[in-house]
């Protein structure tokens, strides 16, 4: 498995490589040479999917689909020559072609995408990794609830408490 390492500020630590197998406790990112700790309590269940984020130790994952960079130039394409053809500047066979060469495109766009899985509280991609069911796409609710967890609790002002007489 390949984890690219955040801190709970969400800044980036590195790039991992990790055997599930092995659990180290410790290892060292590949592009930063930054020493990593990895919590592996609890973390897999018993299938022996990812329960749980192994940097941070949060409980709440959800999967996300991640896009070639190609992707946005190929919408712009698609949209330009659709453009062309609801217009009427050119209905000839060389706008078909092109259409269908986008189309494939897109095809294989989506085929080429990949699902990684992303940790709520500080944002850890975890890459080739099998994903469970139970892990769902990014949920607002559970986004505010780990950012309420992750916030420092206000304290309260250093002072006496006053009983209950001396309200008077």
């Amino acid at each position: 498995m390949r984890v690219l390492v955040r801190q709970l500020n969400r800044r980036r630590v590195g790039m991992i490589e990790v055997d599930a197998e092995a659990k180290p406790a410790r290892t060292t990112t590949t592009d930063t040479n930054a020493e990593v700790y990895l919590d592996w309590e609890r973390a897999h269940d018993d299938s022996g999917h990812l329960r749980r984020c192994i940097v941070c130790g949060s409980e709440d994952l959800f999967r996300h689909k991640t896009f070639p960079q190609i992707t946005p130039f190929v919408i712009v394409l698609a949209f330009a020559l659709s453009l062309i053809g609801v217009l009427g500047f050119v209905t000839d066979v060389a706008i078909l072609i092109g259409m269908t060469g986008v189309l494939l495109l897109d095809i294989a766009i989506l085929f080429f995408a990949r699902t990684r899985l992303l940790c709520y509280r500080c944002r850890s991609q975890y890459r080739d990794v099998e994903i469970a069911d139970y892990h769902h796409h990014w949920d607002r609710s559970t986004e505010a609830r780990s950012r309420r967890e992750r916030e420092p609790r206000p304290t309260e002002p250093s002072g006496r408490h006053r009983n209950r007489d001396e309200f008077r």
